[in-house]
């Protein structure tokens, strides 16, 4: 007969928990059995979701319409713009400054007086230069009047000796007949030599007279130049504005004396503005005169005005291998200052492409992708984003130009592509600008 062993009432009380652990678990996996067999068995019975129910499970982005667009190839360059015209005014002789004509800032013309500087030297001697003036003219008047006295006494003259010679002639054919004595025909011939003599007196006076007109016309020929000298050197008393343009800072005031070479203010015409470009050499080829050229602000790149290469050096600069070329700016409002700082675009062509905004634009190990939006082809109305590689050009504007993989008419979508993969349904933003 056996005998069974006997069990203590720890291991009793451990056999018993056992027991009741893997009971437990049973019921935990029967109850969970049951409460997924019951919501399939529900969900079975349960009508399909409404495609309008599926569709607001889709993301909203914005999309646009990809356009063809003028596509710029350009070189950006920086410089300080230069005033075509601008004058630096220095007086011509030195003074003390009497009047001061004008004010910084005011738009002058050429000729406008700017200054005058004490002129009483200079004026004494004008006047001085007009009295010489009036005499030398008193004089060739009486030169003229001598000269058409002289003439008129030549002119008697001759016609005395005319008749003296016709009398002579007269006389010496009656004596020649007998019908007067040689003695009429003797004093015929002293009244025919004096006649003579008084005809070349005449004749030297006229002489005289000449030469007295032409040193009188030439004497006042020197007066009035001397005249026109003095006129000049009083003028250089007043400085005159030479060409059109802005008065720059005028510190001067009245009672201040200048001397010659001291800069009394600056003169600038900015209707017109010229900015200095080094353009490589290997662009050379391509550098023309009217290409056009873009400036922009230095701050924010804003675009200022068109102008066009007016001016190309026939030499290249040794050391950095680059031509100097210069762009003209028109600047009817004054918008654009001397020396100010600008970016410049060189256009270098324009032609048709595509552009998109950079937000557009998504990058996978150094993959350039852009998603569009696309009809689904497995349900019918849903929209999804399929991720497209692109090859991307220069960017302007924020803007990428496509050089490949992307048509005109394509949408795309343009914003919330960080929320997006590669078949995402996705449904347009009721504020898309698809038309842009």
């Amino acid at each position: 007969m056996e005998s069974k062993s006997a069990i203590s009432p720890m291991e009793a009380s451990s056999l018993s928990w056992r027991r009741f652990r893997h009971q437990k678990w049973r019921w935990l996996l029967a109850g969970a059995l049951g409460v997924t067999g019951g919501w399939l068995i529900w969900n079975q019975f349960q009508p399909n979701e409404p495609p309008a129910v599926a569709a607001a499970q889709a993301t909203a982005v914005e999309t646009q319409t990809v356009q063809s667009a003028t596509v710029r190839t350009t070189s950006e360059f920086v410089g300080a713009l230069e005033a075509q015209e601008r004058v630096t005014l220095r007086p011509e002789v030195s003074g003390r400054i009497t009047q001061v004509l004008v004010s910084a800032g005011d738009r002058v013309t050429a000729g406008t007086p700017i200054l005058q500087l004490s002129p009483d030297r200079p004026r004494a001697v004008v006047s001085g230069a007009m009295a010489d003036i009036e005499v030398a003219r008193a004089a060739r008047n009486a030169a003229q009047a001598e000269i058409l006295e002289a003439e008129a006494q030549l002119d008697s003259a001759i016609a005395d000796r005319t008749l003296q010679d016709t009398e002579y002639r007269r006389t010496q054919s009656l004596v020649d007949a007998g019908a007067l004595a040689q003695q009429s025909l003797d004093q015929v011939a002293r009244n025919r030599d004096a006649a003579i003599a008084a005809q070349t007196a005449a004749e030297r006076r006229v002489q005289v007279a000449r030469a007295n007109l032409e040193e009188a016309t030439a004497a006042l020929q020197r007066a009035d130049s001397n005249a026109q000298v003095a006129s000049e050197d009083l003028s250089d008393y007043q400085v005159v504005a030479p060409v059109d343009g802005v008065v720059g800072d005028l510190p001067l005031k009245v009672g201040d004396f200048v001397s010659t070479g001291d800069t009394i203010t600056t003169l600038t015409n900015n209707q017109t503005m010229e900015l200095r470009l080094s353009i490589p050499v290997e662009r050379s080829s391509e550098l023309l005169p009217g290409l056009p050229v873009e400036l922009r602000t230095q701050s924010d790149g804003q675009p200022l005005v068109i102008g066009s290469i007016s001016f190309i050096s026939e030499r290249v600069d040794d050391g950095a291998q680059s031509l100097l070329a210069k762009a003209s700016f028109p600047n009817p409002n004054g918008l654009l200052r001397d020396e100010q700082f600008v970016r410049a675009n060189v256009i270098w062509s324009e032609n048709l492409g595509v552009l998109v905004p950079t937000t557009a634009i998504s990058r996978i190990g150094g993959q350039s992708f852009v998603f569009v939006m696309e009809p689904a082809a497995e349900t019918e109305g849903e929209l999804i984003a399929v991720q497209r590689p692109v090859e991307l050009g220069a960017i302007e504007d924020n803007r990428y130009q496509i050089i490949s993989g992307l048509e005109p008419g394509e949408t795309i979508i343009t914003a919330g592509i960080l929320r997006l993969s590669d078949g995402a349904p996705v449904i347009p933003d009721d504020g898309s600008n698809e038309g842009e």
